[in-house]
C-alpha cells in the first residue's frame, strides 16, 4: 500500500472510530437521562429525587465527555482523509488515545502509530513524494 492509501484507510478507521463512539454515548446518555427522569416523576421520597437528579447531572457531563472525544476522532478521520495540514499530529494523538480503548481502538492506535512514526508516514507529511525517495536505475541498466 502507498502512503496515501495508508492515510486514507486510518482517517475513514477514525471516522468509524468516532462514529460508534457517538452511537454509544447516545445510549449511554438516554439510559442515564431515563433513570433521572423516571425517578424525577416517581413522585416519590427526596432520596429518590435526589438520586434523580444525580442521575440527570452525569447523564449531561458523560454526555459532553463523549461529544468532546467522538468529535476529536471524527475530526481527526476528516483531516487525514482530506490530507490537511496537521493530520500527522492530530492522528498520533488520537492514536495514543485510542489504544485505549480494547480492542478496536488498541488496534486502531497501534496501526496509526505504526504508519505515523513509520518511513512513509513521516515522508508523506513532510511534504516529500515516496517516489522520490529511491535513486532512479542507473541508464540502460536493462542492457
Amino acid at each position: 500500500m502507498t502512503a496515501k492509501e495508508h492515510s486514507k484507510l486510518l482517517g475513514i478507521f477514525f471516522l468509524i472510530h468516532g462514529g460508534l463512539q457517538l452511537l454509544g454515548g447516545i445510549f449511554v446518555v438516554l439510559i442515564y437521562g431515563g433513570f433521572g427522569v423516571a425517578m424525577l416523576a416517581s413522585g416519590g421520597r427526596n432520596n429518590e429525587q435526589a438520586v434523580g437528579g444525580i442521575f440527570l447531572v452525569l447523564a449531561v457531563v458523560i454526555g459532553l465527555f463523549i461529544l468532546v472525544f467522538a468529535g476529536f476522532f471524527l475530526f481527526t478521520g476528516w483531516k487525514l482523509h482530506k490530507e490537511k495540514s496537521g493530520a500527522r499530529t492530530l492522528g498520533i494523538i488520537a492514536s495514543c488515545i485510542a489504544l485505549l480503548g480494547f480492542p478496536l481502538g488498541t488496534a486502531l492506535g497501534v496501526y496509526g502509530l505504526w504508519f505515523f512514526f513509520g518511513e512513509q508516514g513521516k515522508q508523506f507529511y513532510s511534504g516529500g513524494s515516496m517516489a522520490s525517495s529511491y535513486p532512479p536505475p542507473p541508464p540502460q541498466s536493462w542492457q
